[in-house]
């Protein structure tokens, strides 16, 4: 799609990265707590947990650390780093050192996670790029979502589940080599310097400020909460009521990652009048849609179809949010709303853990996903008008501080 060696460098290191972690989380975390270890729903929640806290953590720092030193050196210290923490995974051999290896792995991917969804801006200042670019490093991601679990899976059936974190720690390595050649583009010089909790909370008090801003992070956080009952719960619906094997995980979810990429394509050549909030919106209520074709039966055919198409929403919303964030903020403080979004991910994935092993105790795993999915579709009808008005004003424009005054009151919003 792009001939910009910067482009490629960053979409390949997306991609390999992505391989290792989709094989390890898909395949190795949610795999060996549930096929090896015997989780319950509860067990699994707090290996889950104990991701989401370290992440939740992780991206906290990652907008002030982006802004500060750019993405690309946030990747490379990043990734150097995860080897270490990708190789310990191998030696947890029950529920509480799973839980703990897993906290690290959040701690360290979190701010790996969101530099890279805040390479673009870094790259272009052409918004009529900027979706492209989105689109073809999310392309890269979801690429890695067909070939890391599949690969996964061939690792967990033939030599065994913990040789897959190997294969992290090396493809961790890689992408950091990748990354280190990435040219960034000149961004304006920031004025002032300031500690980095007071940057923290000029990222804050953006991201909550900007009507925009605010308005697409918290829309993006009720797809976030539906991902949140699936981790806890996914796992045990394959086990308990498909009833296959640890490698199917594998190889349903690189499914899942086809209509991802295909999504992903689709966002990069959405025309700009399809770049909007009631867009974004539509993409959020078909998630709806997605879960109940996904979860509804328990035939493994319709299931595996199911995530395909489920996946091409996913891979056609992720992008579209990403760039209707990147255009609503400064370009001094791109790290920071990214970091908001990711904190706001991270929340919602934990959120659910603390009742959804309850729910699916007493109404079945099940019952209790095709349930979190009508939330959603709930919730996007509760944001349309706020779409609608959004998308009336957006060709407005108000020009945006470079540098937020902490002092001031909320800034005014985009385009």
């Amino acid at each position: 799609m792009f001939t910009d060696p910067q482009v490629r460098r960053v979409v390949l290191a997306r991609f390999v990265s992505r391989v290792g972690g989709e094989a390890a989380f898909f395949v190795g975390i949610w795999g060996k707590a549930a096929f090896v270890l015997d989780a319950t729903a509860s067990q699994l929640a707090v290996v889950m947990a104990a991701l989401g806290v370290a992440s939740l953590i992780g991206t906290s720092v990652a907008g002030v650390l982006i802004d500060r030193f750019d993405p690309r050196r946030v990747v490379m210290v990043g990734e150097a780093v995860f080897i270490p923490v990708a190789l310990a995974m191998v030696v947890a051999d029950t529920i509480p050192t799973l839980a703990v290896a897993t906290f690290f792995f959040g701690l360290i991917g979190g701010p790996i996670h969101t530099a890279v969804a805040s390479f673009a801006p870094f790259l272009t200042d052409d918004e009529s790029k900027l979706a492209k670019m989105n689109g073809a490093i999310e392309g890269g991601g979801w690429l890695a979502f067909i070939v890391g679990p599949a690969v996964g899976a061939v690792i967990a059936a033939s030599v065994g589940v913990d040789w897959i974190f190997a294969l992290n720690a090396l493809t961790a390595a890689i992408a950091a080599l990748l990354v280190s050649r990435v040219t960034l583009r000149i961004l304006p010089e920031r004025e002032g310097t300031h500690g980095g909790m007071e940057e923290f909370k000029q990222g804050l008090r953006f991201s909550y400020g900007n009507p925009r801003v605010r308005f697409y992070i918290l829309l993006g956080s009720t797809v976030f909460l539906l991902f949140g009952f699936f981790s806890s719960l996914e796992p045990l619906f394959f086990r308990d009521v498909v009833g296959v094997e640890i490698e199917v995980l594998g190889w349903v979810n690189s499914l899942f990652g086809i209509g991802m990429v295909t999504g992903a394509r689709i966002a990069a050549g959405l025309p700009e009048r399809l770049r909007s909030a009631r867009t974004l919106t539509i993409l959020v209520a078909a998630n709806a849609i997605g879960v109940v074709a996904y979860v509804g039966t328990g035939r493994l055919p319709i299931v595996a179809t199911a995530g395909a198409l489920w996946g091409l929403v996913i891979g056609t919303m992720v992008p579209l949010h990403r760039t209707l964030l990147q255009i609503n903020a400064p370009e001094t403080m791109v790290g920071r709303v990214m970091g908001v979004n990711q904190m706001h991910s991270e929340g919602g994935h934990l959120i659910p853990l603390t009742f959804a092993p309850a729910l699916a105790a007493v109404f079945g795993v099940q019952n209790t996903l095709i349930s979190s999915g009508l939330v959603v579709l709930v919730s996007a009808a509760l944001f349309w008008p706020v779409a609608r008005r959004l998308d009336a004003t957006r060709l407005v424009e108000v020009p945006v501080p470079v540098i937020p005054d902490p002092e001031a009151g909320p800034l005014a919003h985009g385009h």
